[in-house]
């Protein structure tokens, strides 16, 4: 069931949540804590669209504990990684291209956006948590998706802290574990994460919005990912260039060498 009021409410405190977060930026002079609202934005609009129903369907009950345990994970995983640390790269060079009154104009260009674009990916949990009928195949296989994105990206991001946690990997790159069969399990398993609920999403009938996962999938390997995070890495860390010839770069697979 699509119900566009409910949908265009959810869109509110997301906003306010963008606001609270850019003004948390400006006193830290750091706009990185949006990594960390991202996943809670998704969370915001599940529970925003929980409550606006008296009726909670099995369906509606599962996705808001996928939500739940998906966002708590990756918001509080960010947090713990950025804190203390200067601005990130990314964000360095935006506030540059973006200068003068960038703080300013953060509030748009970085919150706001964020705020709206998950708005949108969120449709399919939008449908989902308002629909009323009985789970199906479509229901299962997605949750089963879902725990594989889940077990990617988790102990993707694991075997990251702790590669990085030792000093003596400063410069070097990390090839063993998840990482020795794609260059990035954590972006692969988020994608399958998103293709979870989609799928979910069409166990409640509402199959276009799958374009959700689409989207999702595409940012991760093209704009905001994959892709934008190796278009210096091989500056810093030299060995990369070789493991990009040895190591697909999305969907796991076995290295070449």
């Amino acid at each position: 069931m699509f119900i566009a009021s409910y949908y265009f409410i959810t869109l509110l405190p997301l906003l306010g949540l963008a606001v609270i977060g850019w003004l948390i930026s400006l006193k830290n002079d750091n706009v990185t804590i949006v990594d960390s609202l991202w996943a809670i934005f998704f969370l915001f609009a599940s529970v925003t669209n929980y409550m606006l129903d008296s009726f909670h369907s099995e369906r509606a009950q599962v996705v808001l504990i996928l939500v739940l345990i998906w966002s708590i994970r990756l918001s509080t995983y960010l947090y713990l990684r950025n804190r203390h640390k200067p601005e990130d790269h990314r964000y360095q060079l935006i506030r540059l291209r973006n200068e003068p009154h960038f703080k300013i104009k953060s509030i748009y260009i970085v919150f706001g956006l964020q705020a709206c674009l998950a708005w949108f990916i969120s449709l399919p949990l939008h449908v989902s948590l308002h629909s009323t009928s009985q789970l199906k195949i479509a229901d299962y296989i997605g949750v089963s998706l879902w725990l594989i994105g889940m077990l990617f990206q988790t102990v993707g991001d694991f075997q990251l802290a702790r590669f990085k946690d030792d000093l003596g990997n400063i410069d070097k790159v990390l090839a063993s574990g998840l990482w020795r069969y794609t260059r990035h399990p954590n972006y692969f398993g988020e994608s399958c994460i998103w293709f979870g609920y989609g799928l979910i999403a069409i166990g409640a009938g509402q199959w276009w919005t799958i374009i959700s996962s689409f989207l999702m999938t595409y940012l991760l390997i093209n704009i905001t990912g994959a892709r934008l995070l190796e278009s210096d890495i091989a500056e810093r860390r030299p060995d990369y260039k070789k493991y990009i010839q040895n190591t697909p770069q999305f969907f796991p697979w076995f290295p070449e060498s």
